[in-house]
C-alpha cells in the first residue's frame, strides 16, 4: 500500500519529484562505479536536491529532498555521497562562497569526488569554540596554518577541510576569526591521529597542523568573518543531527580519493548499514527496543512500556516539529532555534534509548564487543541485537557533547532566543590576546 501512495505522488505534476522515479528506471545501473552513479546522480541535481538549481541541486523544499531519499531507496539505487561535504562543507559554501568558489568545490562535493572533515573543536576551545588558538598567517598568496584540532570525524579519508584559525588577535576573539577549505593532503605539514573511544571504535581523530598552507582564494566569507561562517556550519550541523533530521552524513559508500569506494560496484553498496558505529541504529531504536522487550519476554512489564510509550512520544514530538518547521517555511517564517531544540530533543532520546536497552538486557548489558568481537558476543548471547545496544549505550554520551554540547544549546536558546542575560565577559570587547588562556 506505502509503495502505491509513493508511486501515485511520485506521477502527480505538481510534485517537485515527480520525474525522479522515471529517471531512477532510465538511469540506476547497479554495475556502475560508485563514482560513475554519482556522476549521475549530482549532475542531475538528486544529491543534494535542496540546493539552488544553479548550483547542482533542484531547489525543492528539504522535506521533498527527504522524501527524495525515499523513493531512491524504495527503488534500489545507492543513495547520495555521504559525509560532511554534502551535510556541511556544501550547504556553507552555498551560503558564503563566492561564484568561483561554488564552481571549485561544489560539484566534486555532490558527486563525492571530494570528501571532508571539520577543523573547528581544539583542546582548550570545545564548548568555548571562539577561544581556539590555532594561528593563520598571511603569506603572499598563501595562509600559513599551526595549530591542533580534535573530535575530527573522517579526518582519515578527508581530501578537504572546513578549518576556522584565527587571523588576528589584536582583536575581539569572535572578530579575528577565518574559515577556509584546506586541502588534507599535505603530508609534511598535517598529521591525523585516530581517537580510540570505549566503544573500541575510532570514529574521531586529532589533527596536528605544522606550516601548513592554504591558498587566500580559499578563504570563504572574507578575512576575519569567520565566526559568523562557523555558525553557518554549526546551524546545518545542528539540524542535520538534531531529532528528525534526516541522516544526511550516513551513507553505505564513503565519498572522496582517500577511501577507495569511488570504483567499486554500486549495487554492491545497496541495502548496507552505514559504516561505522552504532549510527544505523539511531533513526531506528524505538522498533528495535520493542523487538528486543517482545524476543525477551518483558513486553508485558508496565514500567518498560511506559518507558517505551515515553520514546515513542519524543520521537512523535520530534516529528510534529518537523512539520511545523515545514509550514513555517512555506509561510515565510522560521522557529527561533528550532535546530538547538532539534539537538537536545536528540540527546534526549538517545539518552533514554539507552537506559530502555541496558533495562531490557539486564546483566548481559555490562557485555560488549568492542567492534572486535561481535561474533563471539553474538553466540555467547544468542542475541545478535545485543551488541548493538550495549555499543549504543557506550556511545550514547557523545551526541550530548559533539555539535555544541547540550549546555551551549541551552545558553543559545536563552540568551539569543528568549533574550536573558548573558554572564559578564569581556570577550567581547578586549582583544584575543590580551584574554586569560585556559589551564
Amino acid at each position: 500500500m506505502t509503495d502505491t501512495i509513493d508511486r501515485a505522488e511520485a506521477t502527480d505534476a505538481d510534485d517537485p519529484i515527480a520525474e525522479l522515479g522515471p529517471w531512477l528506471d532510465a538511469n540506476w545501473d547497479p554495475d556502475l562505479t560508485v563514482g560513475e552513479w554519482w556522476e549521475r546522480l549530482g549532475n542531475e541535481g538528486w544529491s543534494a536536491p535542496a540546493w539552488p538549481a544553479e548550483w547542482y541541486g533542484r531547489g525543492i523544499s528539504r522535506e521533498d529532498a527527504v522524501r527524495a531519499g525515499k523513493v531512491l531507496a524504495d527503488h534500489g539505487a545507492l543513495g547520495p555521497p555521504g559525509g560532511l561535504g554534502l551535510l556541511l562543507a556544501g550547504p556553507t559554501i552555498v551560503t558564503h562562497g563566492t561564484d568561483e568558489q561554488k564552481h571549485r568545490y561544489l560539484r566534486d562535493i555532490v558527486t563525492g569526488q571530494k570528501a571532508w572533515c571539520q577543523l573547528f573543536s581544539e583542546p582548550g576551545a570545545g564548548s568555548d569554540l571562539a577561544g581556539l588558538q590555532t594561528r593563520a598567517l598571511k603569506d603572499g598568496d598563501e595562509w600559513v596554518v599551526n595549530g591542533q584540532k580534535v573530535w575530527t570525524s573522517g579526518g582519515q579519508v578527508a581530501d578537504l577541510g572546513m578549518l576556522i584559525a584565527r587571523t588576528d588577535a589584536d582583536v575581539p576573539k569572535h572578530q579575528g576569526i577565518s574559515y577556509f577549505a584546506i586541502d588534507m593532503h599535505q603530508a609534511d605539514a598535517i598529521e591525523v591521529r585516530p581517537l580510540k573511544e570505549m566503544t573500541g571504535r575510532a570514529l574521531f581523530n586529532e589533527v596536528f597542523l605544522t606550516e601548513a598552507r592554504v591558498n587566500d582564494d580559499a578563504l570563504i566569507g572574507g578575512h576575519n568573518n569567520g565566526w559568523a561562517v562557523a555558525n553557518t556550519t554549526l546551524a546545518f550541523e545542528r539540524a542535520g543531527l538534531g531529532a528528525g533530521g534526516g541522516s544526511a552524513a550516513a551513507s553505505p559508500a564513503t565519498p572522496g580519493t582517500m577511501a577507495g569506494d569511488l570504483d567499486k560496484r554500486a549495487g554492491d553498496f545497496v541495502g548496507r548499514a552505514r559504516r561505522g558505529g552504532p549510527g544505523g541504529m539511531l533513526g531506528g531504536a524505538e522498533q528495535l527496543l520493542i523487538e528486543l522487550a517482545k524476543g525477551s519476554d518483558k513486553l508485558a512489564d508496565p514500567v518498560l512500556r511506559q518507558e517505551l510509550m515515553r520514546l515513542h512520544t519524543f520521537n512523535e514530538l520530534a516529528r510534529f516539529t518537523n512539520l511545523r518547521g515545514k509550514a513555517e517555511r512555506e509561510a515565510g517564517r522560521e522557529i527561533p532555534g528550532a535546530g538547538n531544540l532539534a539537538k537536545l530533543s536528540m540527546s534526549r532520546i538517545l539518552r533514554l534509548s539507552r537506559e530502555i536497552g541496558l533495562s531490557i538486557l539486564g546483566g548481559y548489558g555490562t557485555l560488549h564487543a568492542y567492534g572486535n568481537d561481535r561474533k563471539a558476543l553474538d553466540e555467547a548471547t544468542g542475541n545478535p541485537f545485543h551488541a548493538m545496544v550495549t555499543e549504543l549505550a557506550l556511545f550514547s554520551p557523545g551526541p550530548s557533547i559533539y555539535g555544541g554540547t547540550d549546555e551551549v544549546q541551552r545558553n543559545i536558546i536563552g540568551e539569543r532566543i528568549l533574550g536573558l542575560p548573558k554572564e559578564p565577559s569581556n570577550d567581547r570587547t578586549m582583544p584575543f590576546r590580551d584574554l586569560p588562556k585556559n589551564g
